[in-house]
């Protein structure tokens, strides 16, 4: 059994050699997965791929023959309390002696055949070269094992990370996750030829030092992590040196690129996924908007081997929540409610899944425009299914430049068959006579708009709606990043709902205030 892996280089391929370094990141790494489905689908392709930590799973999910866009839908629909897995109890009643807090049971039985991960195909995948990285314990080194070698000891090894799981043992030798001595082996694709490093980087690396034994314990992992990558940078800062002088560095007389895709703020913690504060379709959504960003703005050189190449902005106080929104939709309509009527006709819904992203409360409630960031993925018919935004828009009671209006906009930009799509949403907060407060606040007028923004042609519209069953689903997501304390949390939630019912009590008071005398 044997495939051609996705994102491989074709034959005759006469460009840039290229590596794809998946590092770890936890649970969370299906932001990976979006980055993967952005990179393939502009083109880039691959003659090495490498994992390390969570970014094994990927990697392994790649190398079993899944397309990206299976590896996202795959990943949208695990369960993330299979990770979990506890030992007997009477191991937990004798803690000092314990191994870890779990074992890996429901990787094996559960995650690995959810995700798709099937080691027969990894071993047989053409196309592409492999490399898996595990910690040799007795010799206190990493292992890259090449793709075709790797069995599904080394594959639990790899994600073996101390306290959460125990070693593995093989061949009378210890082995587990590698992250505290190497996140990302760059130069493995340095010594396999490659000229363009692609880092895709989970792991935070912030100036926030936060409290608490997790935050510490994660905190040992972003120094170990980013240690170990930057003194890689040094290693291959040095090759360049020697390559700009006119040496031959082992063959080699280009110098090496490096392109990162992270986060622009450190990814939520484990526990946030394993408890739903944050769902795979979310860091999926995440994953693909972060790529498009980058390679709309990426430079041919890619950025300097420095620190600064996987720094994150400091997390402040937000606020963040998931919001889904269906209904009747037709293409070839351009009124919202003529796509209604069209919609219901031929059957077809238009769904936007979205999660709503406020990164600075404060600043968000002082600011007229009341933007945060929104990510997500529109499902329609016609188009296809799960189709990740590019980018998004997202305003809270924004003016709309008349008395008695108020707008909250939801925009995302997409693409289906390589052609570029913009749905634009407005939720209009309008005084009417009457109290219209629910349909106002769960009623979005929809156009789609052909092109990358709302000024290309109408070619779809409709109505989406929230309804009372999704809007609890919404109120059970709300989160507050950055919140270090139960009070802080409580403190945020009330301050976004005294900003979000004062602003709708500006627009409707006086529908029931006592008339003066």
């Amino acid at each position: 059994m044997s495939g051609r892996v996705h994102g491989s280089e074709p034959e005759g391929y006469r460009g840039p050699r290229r590596s794809l370094i998946l590092a770890g990141g936890g649970m969370r790494v299906s932001y990976q997965a979006g980055v993967v489905r952005a990179l393939i689908e502009a083109g880039l392709c691959f003659a090495h791929a490498d994992g390390t930590s969570g970014g094994t799973i990927n990697l392994a999910m790649l190398f079993s023959g899944l397309s990206p866009e299976e590896m996202c839908d795959r990943w949208r629909a695990l369960n993330a309390k299979d990770f979990a897995s506890l030992v007997p109890l009477h191991k937990y009643l004798n803690a000092a002696n314990m191994m870890a807090m779990g074992d890996a049971d429901g990787i094996v039985s559960k995650v690995f055949p959810s995700l798709g991960i099937d080691v027969s195909r990894i071993n047989a995948a053409t196309g592409m070269a492999g490399t898996f990285n595990v910690c040799n314990f007795t010799r206190k080194t990493n292992e890259a094992i090449p793709h075709d070698d790797v069995d599904l000891s080394l594959l639990v090894a790899g994600i073996s990370l101390p306290v959460a799981m125990p070693p593995v043992e093989k061949n009378g030798t210890l082995y587990l996750d590698s992250v505290w001595i190497k996140d990302a082996n760059l130069l493995e694709a340095v010594n396999r030829g490659c000229d363009e490093l692609w880092l895709v980087w989970c792991i935070g690396n912030t100036a926030d030092y936060k409290p608490g034994l997790l935050n510490q314990y994660v905190h040992m992992i972003e120094l170990s992590a980013n240690g170990g990558l930057f003194a890689e940078f040094d290693r291959i800062n040095d090759i360049n040196r020697r390559v700009a002088r006119g040496d031959v560095v082992d063959g080699r007389t280009r110098p090496l690129t490096l392109h990162v895709i992270k986060p622009e703020y450190p990814l939520p913690l484990d526990p946030d996924y394993y408890f739903g504060r944050i769902d795979a379709a979310t860091l999926l959504a995440l994953g693909y908007r972060d790529a498009h960003r980058y390679l709309a703005s990426m430079q041919p050189g890619g950025v300097p081997f420095e620190p600064e190449a996987t720094s994150m902005k400091t997390t402040s106080v937000g606020i963040s929540f998931r919001e889904t929104m269906s209904g009747s939709f037709a293409m070839d309509a351009t009124d919202p409610r003529e796509g209604v009527d069209k919609g219901k006709t031929a059957g077809t819904l238009l769904t936007m899944n979205a999660a709503i992203l406020i990164r600075d409360l404060d600043e968000f409630v002082k600011h007229p425009e009341h933007a945060g960031e929104l990510v997500g993925s529109v499902t329609f018919g016609p188009l296809g299914e799960h189709l990740p935004a590019k980018n998004g828009k997202f305003n809270l009671f924004s003016p709309a430049g008349e008395p008695n209006l108020k707008l909250m906009i939801y925009e995302m930009a997409f693409a289906s068959n390589g052609v570029d799509y913009y749905l634009a949403g407005k939720k209009e907060v309008r005084d009417d006579p009457g109290l219209d407060l629910w349909a106002d606040t769960t009623t979005l007028l929809t156009r789609l708009h052909k092109g990358t923004d709302a000024g290309g042609p109408v070619v779809g519209a409709g109505v989406l709606r929230l309804g009372a069953v999704d809007l609890v689903k919404l109120l059970s997501t709300v989160t507050v990043p950055g919140a270090s304390s139960i009070g802080e949390r409580a403190s945020a939630i009330g301050t976004f709902g005294k900003f979000f019912l004062g602003e709708l009590w500006d627009t409707y008071a006086h529908h029931v205030a006592p008339s003066p005398e």
